[in-house]
């Protein structure tokens, strides 16, 4: 399952574990016909998809969503917590409906979708959650998203503990600036698209890289990885500038 997998990194990551025979289940909240398209190109590899329509913002609709995972599959093994949604505005800016939106998108559904998945995870199974590097660093516009993801961090942290003893492996994935859809929500969003190629790597980071990251985690060369952070940024936070 993965959240938010119509488009962009999402996109991405279910395409790469469909690549490698896993059956997929995804949630899209607008653009239906890019959805479609991407349930086509899922099921031409091969394996199985389910595409959903649903809002996580709302716990009965998770609820829903999983329900329908359960009846399609049976069982889940694995779960991407990938949406992420945000108002970007600086803290003096920002309205309350936009924090708890925010809030409830990048780090209150993370959780409840964990809660559900972890339900259907009868054998122990593998959750990666999503998050950035504006968790821990101040970036301009960022105020709401970069608290969420450090919210979603801790969640990561808890949950790896908690779910431990159902088999259930938890981590994040840290990805630097790369280059989709949800930038052009930015207004520095050139700024950023510049600081994400100077990295160490020589070349930006792709949703691809997240993505293949994303299918490590999963596999079982990652049993003793638990609560942790992988950033994949080409280097680029180890330098001053």
């Amino acid at each position: 399952m993965v959240t938010g997998g119509a488009r962009g990194i999402g996109k991405a990551i279910a395409l790469e574990l469909a690549s490698r025979g896993v059956d997929i289940a995804f949630n899209y909240f607008r653009s239906h016909d890019v959805a479609v398209e991407t349930q086509s190109e899922i099921e031409d590899l091969g394996v199985r998809c389910l595409r959903m329509k649903a809002h996580l913002g709302e716990r009965a609709r998770i609820v829903e969503i999983f329900a329908r995972v359960k009846n399609e599959y049976g069982r889940l093994d694995i779960l991407v917590n990938n949406a992420a949604s945000g108002v970007q505005r600086s803290a003096a800016e920002l309205d309350e409906k936009h924090w708890d939106w925010t809030m409830d998108i990048n780090a209150k559904a993370p959780w409840l979708c964990a809660i559900e998945a972890s339900k259907l995870m009868v054998d122990g199974g593998t959750i990666v959650n999503l998050t950035s590097e504006g968790s821990r660093r101040v970036l301009p516009n960022y105020f709401s998203v970069g608290s969420s993801k450090a919210a979603l961090e801790a969640v990561t942290r808890y949950l790896a503990v908690e779910l431990a003893p159902a088999g259930i492996r938890v981590n994040a994935v840290s990805g630097g600036y790369v280059e989709t859809g949800a930038l052009e929500h930015f207004p520095n969003r050139e700024e950023m698209l510049e600081a994400g190629r100077r990295t160490p790597a020589g070349r930006m980071v792709s949703s691809e890289d997240i993505a293949k990251v994303v299918a490590f985690l999963c596999g079982d060369e990652a049993q003793m990885i638990r609560g942790q952070v992988i950033v994949v940024d080409g280097g680029a936070t180890l330098t001053t500038s």
